[in-house]
C-alpha cells in the first residue's frame, strides 16, 4: 500500500517555477481517491470494449468519417500534453538517480508528491482520454487489431493498480511513456498532415517503443530480484509486491506495446521489424521464467 511521507522531501522547493495547479496537488486526496476508485478502470475498459463492438456494427453499413483536422488536433494536443509531462517528470528522475542511486529510483516512490505527483496523476487519468485514439479508428472504418485495444485496457488497469499503492519503479515507465508518445504523437500528427517523412522516422517511432519496453522491464526486474533478496522489502510496504500482480501485468505489457507501436505506425516495414522484435524476446522469455 501507499506511504503518506516520503523522506527526502522532494516536491516543490526542488522546482525552479511551479504551476499554480501543481502547487494545489494534493497527494492524500489524489491517492485516496484512486485507492477508492482504481476498479473504474476495469468497468471504464469493459464499456470501452463494448462501445468499440456496437461502434464498429453501427459503422458498417455507413462511409467512414473524414476527421483528419480533428486527428491532427488530437494527436498534436496529446503531443503536447507528453512533452510538458516529460519536462516535468525529468528533474525528478534524475534527481532520484544522481542523488541517491538507481536503486532509490525502483524502491522510493517520492515522485508521487508536488510537482511530479500531479503528473503522475494526469499520467493516469490520461489513460482514459487515449482511449480515442480507437474512436478515430472506428469511425474513419480503419483496421482495428486486437493489440491495439488489450494495449489501451491493459496499460489503463495496470497503471491506476500501480498509482493507487504508488509503486517506485512507476517513475520509470511515468518517463519513458510520456518521452515516447511525445515523439509518438508528433509522428502521427505530421502523417495526418499528409507530410512527407523519411521511413527512418517510423523506425525510430518503433525502436522508441521498444527501448521503454526494455527501460520498464528493467526496472520491474531489478525491483523484483532486489525484493526478493531483501526479505523486508524495498517498495512502500512489504506487502506490495506479495500478489505479484504488477509484475504480472507490467511484464506482458512489455511484449503488447513494441507490436502495437508496430501497428499504430503503419509505414513500418512490419515483417522487418516483428522478425527483431521476435528475436529480441527469445532472450528475454526464459529470464522472465526463471525469475517469476
Amino acid at each position: 500500500m501507499a506511504r503518506w511521507e516520503y523522506w527526502p522531501y522532494y516536491g516543490l522547493e526542488n522546482y525552479l517555477y511551479t504551476m499554480p495547479f501543481e502547487a494545489k496537488f494534493n497527494m492524500m486526496e489524489s491517492t485516496k481517491w484512486m485507492q477508492e476508485n482504481w476498479f473504474h478502470s476495469i468497468t471504464s475498459s469493459i464499456a470501452y470494449v463494448i462501445s468499440i463492438y456496437i461502434g464498429q456494427k453501427l459503422m458498417e453499413s455507413r462511409k467512414p468519417f473524414c476527421l483528419d483536422n480533428l486527428l491532427i488536433a488530437w494527436n498534436f494536443g496529446l503531443a503536447l500534453f507528453s512533452l510538458v509531462g516529460v519536462c516535468r517528470m525529468t528533474p525528478e528522475l534524475l534527481w532520484s538517480v544522481r542523488e541517491n542511486s538507481f536503486e532509490y529510483s525502483i524502491c522510493t516512490a517520492s515522485f508521487a508528491q508536488g510537482v511530479t505527483g500531479f503528473w503522475t496523476e494526469m499520467f493516469a487519468l490520461s489513460k482514459v482520454a487515449e482511449f480515442g485514439d480507437t474512436v478515430f479508428i472506428v469511425l474513419r472504418k480503419r483496421p482495428l487489431l486486437f493489440l491495439h485495444w488489450y494495449h489501451h485496457v491493459t496499460v489503463l488497469v495496470y497503471t491506476w493498480h500501480a498509482y493507487k499503492d504508488h509503486t517506485a519503479s512507476g517513475r520509470w515507465f511515468i518517463w519513458m511513456n510520456y518521452t515516447v508518445h511525445a515523439f509518438m504523437y508528433t509522428y502521427y500528427a505530421l502523417r495526418a498532415m499528409r507530410k512527407r517523412l523519411p521511413k527512418m522516422a517510423a523506425m525510430m517511432v518503433t525502436i522508441l517503443q521498444i527501448l521503454q519496453m526494455g527501460n520498464r522491464y528493467h526496472a520491474l526486474l531489478a525491483g523484483g530480484i532486489r525484493n526478493k533478496i531483501q526479505k523486508d522489502g524495498i517498495m512502500e510496504e512489504p506487502s506490495e509486491d506479495k500478489n505479484e500482480e504488477n509484475d504480472v501485468a507490467g511484464k506482458s505489457l512489455l511484449i503488447v506495446d513494441a507490436f502495437d507501436s508496430i501497428q499504430s505506425a503503419g509505414e513500418i516495414e512490419r515483417d522487418v521489424v516483428t522478425a527483431s522484435v521476435v528475436k529480441s524476446f527469445r532472450g528475454i522469455v526464459p529470464i522472465i521464467s526463471i525469475c517469476s
